[in-house]
């Protein structure tokens, strides 16, 4: 897990990312495939005195990234010739990836040239998210860029009940290009350096350097005592683009992206159910989501962000079909006769929308409401599994995948999560997981939880999967269960040993751990 934080008056805040493949820290077995050094090639034009001409435009993306990048790769270094090797064994891994970037890449890469970046940035998503927009660790850290709550509101990510930035593809990249910069200065222009603390944090980074230069040591990245999870950072970055600019030296398939736009931004003015504006857009609505993952809910938030990302083939003919809709016909609205005993917020639930809806719809000034009145709510347009990207029903296909009977639990006053499961008799990350959120969130009372009784942390359920794990110098069960997002209680079990014995580097041991916990 990443953790980042900084420390000044304006963004006293913290940051955390969860990388996916190859685990942070684990070293690749060495290959064959070598990084080959390479010295800087003369350039004939260098030579002359006549202008060198300008590189001819790169028909995919993969080269425009080649031109812009401005990091030294290292490739003589151990660590980013193991990730390369990594790289270059897991062809399945660099396509899917790379595939899954072919929406967000091209819009990345623009954002960061028109900063002046490093083009290198445009594949840390993959260290951070593998480019999965939807990802979450359970550090609380959300989207490609992997934001924790604190950090993405320090640079203007908004989060509500109906949005959040830091999934929101275009805004959380902004916001990135914000978080390099302010890096990039308070390291004094050392990307290494700016890196390591998006990684670590700015604190970590900056006591690591202070504690060399007090010992007459080196205070480059490469000398200082950082996380292990750090240590493995920047070789994996570095290996990426030395992999991305020559492709076919290491026989690594990248998905064929275009070097032109994927998406246009169309400002449609009010809320519109996002079922409705896939139908308008004549796109499926699984397309829109994936084009516009910081929308919690059926519909884009009544009182923030009104802007849609929409395939460009497909900007003209929605934006005339949304010239042709009225404003009140963009969400569908209910009559609801209120009941003896309803509440606004009970009516909200039932309606999967906000109090605060319903009261501006409504004009109502406070949230009290008389018995026989009628409210008009706005409400989907569509079934539930119609909006299968919707956050609600992301949840609940996490809860669909829990083994054993199922368990509804309505948050107390005083409630936590590790007081319920101790009630419940499962583990912190299961409730967690099933419930989508992470360890350390707050719970709000009368919010209704999902659990399974029958389903302790064991090799049964669906998305676990079965690893044999070999123990490195330094590990202990404490890290290799946090790793993992598993109980050391189940390493003990699966492995019959007792937590009086010290772990040996190089022990080989069983663990089950649930993919659908590795954002």
């Amino acid at each position: 897990m990443v953790h980042k934080n900084f420390a000044v008056a304006l963004l006293a805040a913290t940051v955390g990312a969860c990388s996916q493949l190859p685990e942070q820290g684990s070293a690749p077995e060495s290959e064959n495939i070598q990084a080959e050094e390479i010295s800087p090639a003369s350039d004939p034009a260098a030579k002359s005195h006549e202008p060198a001409e300008a590189p001819p435009t790169p028909v995919d993306i993969w080269g425009r990234l080649h031109q812009g990048f401005a990091l030294d790769h290292r490739t003589s270094d151990p660590k980013v010739k193991e990730y390369i090797a990594y790289f270059a064994r897991n062809e399945g891994y660099m396509a899917r990836v790379t595939e899954r970037s072919r929406r967000y890449i091209f819009h990345v890469t623009e954002q960061l040239e028109q900063a002046n970046l490093p083009l290198e940035l445009a594949l840390l998503p993959i260290v951070e998210s593998a480019y999965d927009p939807f990802a979450y660790s359970h550090a609380r850290a959300s989207g490609m860029w992997q934001f924790i709550p604190a950090t993405g509101r320090s640079f203007g990510l908004q989060q509500n009940w109906w949005y959040d930035g830091r999934r929101d593809v275009h805004e959380s990249t902004q916001a990135a290009v914000k978080y390099f910069n302010y890096l990039h200065d308070r390291f004094d222009g050392d990307w290494e350096l700016a890196l390591a603390a998006y990684n670590a944090g700015e604190g970590t980074v900056r006591r690591a350097v202070e504690r060399n230069r007090r010992k007459g040591l080196g205070t480059s990245y490469w000398d200082l005592k950082l996380p292990r999870e750090t240590k493995s950072y920047i070789p994996q970055l570095l290996a990426l683009a030395e992999v991305v600019s020559r492709p076919d030296h290491y026989k690594i398939p990248l998905h064929d992206v275009a070097n032109e736009p994927y998406y246009a931004r169309v400002d449609v003015g009010s809320q519109i159910d996002l079922a409705q504006a896939a139908d308008l857009a004549e796109i499926e609505i699984e397309e829109l989501y994936l084009l516009n993952p910081g929308y919690n809910r059926w519909a884009t938030d009544p009182n923030g962000n009104h802007k849609l990302l929409i395939p460009v083939g497909t900007q003209e003919k929605f934006e005339s079909a949304l010239e042709q809709l009225p404003k009140e016909q963009r969400v569908s609205w209910q009559r609801y006769k209120i009941a003896r005993g309803d509440t606004l917020s009970t009516i909200a639930r039932r309606y999967q929308t906000t109090v605060d809806a319903i009261r501006e719809t409504n004009k109502l000034r406070n949230n009290s409401i008389r018995a026989g009145s009628t409210l008009l709510i706005p409400s989907a347009s569509g079934p539930a599994g119609q909006y299968a990207y919707a956050l609600d029903q992301r949840v609940k296909k996490r809860q669909s995948s829990g083994r054993g009977e199922k368990v509804n639990y309505t948050v107390r006053p005083g409630d936590s999560l590790w007081v319920i499961s101790r009630k419940l008799n499962v583990s912190v990350r299961q409730l967690a997981s099933w419930n989508s959120m992470a360890p350390a969130d707050t719970l709000r009372p009368g919010r209704t939880l999902v659990a399974y009784s029958g389903s302790p942390a064991t090799e049964n359920s669906r998305t676990r999967r079965k690893v044999s794990y070999r123990v490195r110098s330094g590990d202990s069960l404490y890290r290799i269960a946090n790793k993992f997002s598993i109980e050391i209680s189940d390493i003990l079990r699966w492995n019959k040993i007792s937590k009086s014995k010290y772990l040996q580097p190089g022990q080989h041991l069983t663990l089950f751990v649930d993919s659908a916990n590795r954002s």
